[in-house]
């Protein structure tokens, strides 16, 4: 089951937790152009929505690690990619880091096109690649 959590909302705190297991830190409630859609205790997914000019962006992804590598990632990013097309979105982009190529194996894998490379765009300097998909 998959379930959404629209602009403004508080995320429950499993989410909170998982966002700092995977990132090492933790975003407050969705901002008013934010959507959230998760798996309860296992995964979600954060993207940012500018509906009137057709875009998202995924802001993050975590699954935990007790379920990585079962399709859950897979599932919850086709899931977001089918709601947002619905909401007229024909725009996606993410920016991910270069060493993560489970990540970047798996934005390849569901037609997500490698776009560039953002110089140090993360805190400790590493490069991010920047990825897009068009409807």
């Amino acid at each position: 089951m998959i379930l959404h959590l629209g602009p403004g909302s508080q995320a429950p705190g499993w989410i909170e937790d998982l966002d700092r297991l995977a990132f090492g830190d933790a975003w407050g409630p969705l901002d008013d152009t934010e959507h959230l859609w998760c798996v309860p205790a296992q995964a979600f997914a954060r993207w940012r929505v500018v509906e009137a000019a057709g875009e998202a962006e995924l802001l993050r992804i975590a699954v935990d690690p007790a379920y990585r590598r079962g399709g859950q990632g897979r599932a919850l990013l086709a899931h977001c990619q089918a709601e947002l097309e619905r909401m007229g979105v024909t725009s996606l982009h993410l920016e991910v880091r270069v060493s993560n190529a489970p990540a970047r194996a798996l934005y390849e894998r569901e037609g997500w096109v490698a776009r560039g490379v953002r110089r140090g765009y993360y805190r400790d300097g590493e490069d991010a690649a920047l990825y897009g998909r068009e409807k």
